[in-house]
């Protein structure tokens, strides 16, 4: 849009954008996006076992997770807030209680790793469902053909 001031010259406006530091913004921005989400997932490192399951069950964000280990810690945690304290078996059903008043997904994923003794998984799943929640199994995807 021209404009003429009160010496009869004849101006324009500036009205365009310019983008290019909003771009550099994004960019920025996208790069701390890609590097901290594998980090928001991360939590105790367990080998699933393997399964020809039809259904995979994949905990959500604000999912409750309680992951075991190989020499049956026990550690519990949202998917967003992992923890890597062990917890006594006998305050699982409590702290159950407390997370699933802040979560929104009824359900309670376990991880146990594929060395982790039976007997402990199976005394777990009967604190969970004894805190009153309904528990499904994590467990990787097998490949056809192996």
């Amino acid at each position: 849009m021209a404009f003429t001031d009160p010496r009869e010259e004849t101006r324009t406006n500036l009205s365009e954008i310019n983008v290019t530091p909003l771009v550099d913004v994004m960019l920025v921005l996208l790069v701390i996006f890609m590097v901290t989400a594998p980090i928001l997932q991360t939590g105790v490192q367990v080998n699933l076992p393997r399964t020809s399951s039809a259904e995979a069950a994949t905990p959500k964000l604000d999912a409750i997770i309680v992951t075991i280990d190989p020499q049956s810690n026990i550690f519990v945690g949202t998917g967003s807030r992992a923890s890597h304290v062990p917890i006594n078996v006998n305050q699982l059903a409590e702290r159950l209680r407390e997370l699933s008043a802040l979560s929104r997904e009824p359900r309670v994923f376990v991880r146990a790793d594929a060395e982790t003794p039976y007997k402990t998984v199976a005394y777990v799943l009967g604190r969970c469902r004894a805190a009153g929640a309904a528990v499904s199994l994590v467990t990787e995807v097998q490949e056809p053909g192996r």
